[in-house]
């Protein structure tokens, strides 16, 4: 069998795409990674085309893979979110085939799955299901050969519950990790942010510490703010710590409130990175997604520490108290 895997879109690695692509080797086929949506003039007949897009913004890309290449089976929160790796690769089966990301030399994977949380605009709970323990960071590493560099896209790390282990395993180890996907301040305790401190997580180059976090809600204002505290007790610095922070989805939004959150991070030393929602038929964005977009751009670029939103903004923004969206009976 000929087959193309297809990574529409993500800077890191895709599991699941890396699972399927060392599956159909060890059965013999001759795999080749892809990153385009159009076919080739020189690309082969294939037998089976993956495609894997994990942001619902990359709809558009998947849809045409599929044009070009129909049948396509092609997963992810952009794609078809039933689809699981497991339909098609035995359970058992957990090899990854690095060969289509010749110039990422760190691993990657998964020491936890799942969350202790059922936030409404995040899928991780309805996929994953409940917060529970996967693998160690020793069956996460390439082994001899390649950095002690781990990717872990744990969703919940604290949520393992078995996380002291792992953080023993980093420590004794000598890895440096990078918890990409954040850890959750709000239930952090002394333990834990003391641990933070001792495996001083990095950034997804590891070139600097970085722990990553999220401020979603206004109303976790007092917990996030406790979290960063017991962090800065145990040693970790404010600038070390990035925070992701929802826009366009709570129903009470105003850009009075965007601004308290905003303001409130910067005056703290944090490095805040906006998040916008992108909305659903049945929970659209709250306000107007192009200039919450232009909101976030202003903020990852540093403009903020050059000018005014309305000075950056093409549509000047009044902050004011009213709500961004028209209130509806509940």
């Amino acid at each position: 069998m000929i087959v193309r895997v297809t990574q529409l879109d993500g800077k890191l690695p895709n599991l699941a795409l890396m699972r399927l692509a060392a599956w159909h080797r060890s059965q013999g086929d001759d795999v080749r990674w892809e990153r385009g949506v159009t076919r080739s003039f020189d690309e082969p007949a294939y037998d089976v085309v993956y495609g894997s897009a994990i942001f619902s913004e990359t709809a558009k890309a998947a849809a045409i893979l599929a044009t070009q290449f129909p049948g396509a089976v092609i997963g992810g929160t952009g794609g078809d979110r039933s689809l699981r790796v497991e339909q098609i690769v035995p359970s058992q089966f957990t090899v990854l085939d690095y060969s289509g990301f010749p110039d990422f030399a760190a691993s990657i994977g998964y020491a936890m799955r799942g969350c202790r949380f059922k936030c409404g605009f995040c899928i991780v709970p309805k996929m994953e299901g409940r917060a529970r323990a996967e693998g160690t960071i020793a069956q996460i590493w390439r082994g001899d050969g390649h950095p002690k560099h781990v990717h872990l896209l744990d969703n919940d790390f604290f949520g393992n519950p078995v996380w002291r282990d792992r953080v023993a395993e980093i420590e004794h180890g000598g890895f440096k990790v990078c918890i990409n996907q954040g850890i959750n301040v709000r239930l952090l305790d002394d333990e834990q942010a003391e641990a933070v401190a001792r495996i001083a997580p990095w950034d997804d180059q590891f070139n600097r510490r970085r722990l990553y976090t999220a401020w979603d809600n206004i109303g976790d204002e007092a917990v996030f703010f406790d979290g960063l505290d017991r962090l800065e007790r145990a040693g970790w610095k404010a600038d070390w710590t990035f925070v992701y922070m929802l826009v366009g989805y709570d129903r009470r939004e105003t850009w009075e409130r965007i601004f308290h959150r905003f303001d409130r991070m910067i005056a703290r030393g944090v490095r805040p990175y906006p998040m916008v929602y992108a909305g659903t038929p049945e929970r659209p964005t709250v306000g107007d997604y192009h200039k919450l977009k232009r909101f976030q751009r202003w903020v990852v670029t540093g403009a903020h520490k050059v000018s005014r939103f309305e000075e950056y903004s093409t549509a000047r923004v009044r902050v004011s108290d009213a709500p961004l969206f028209e209130r509806t009976a509940a």
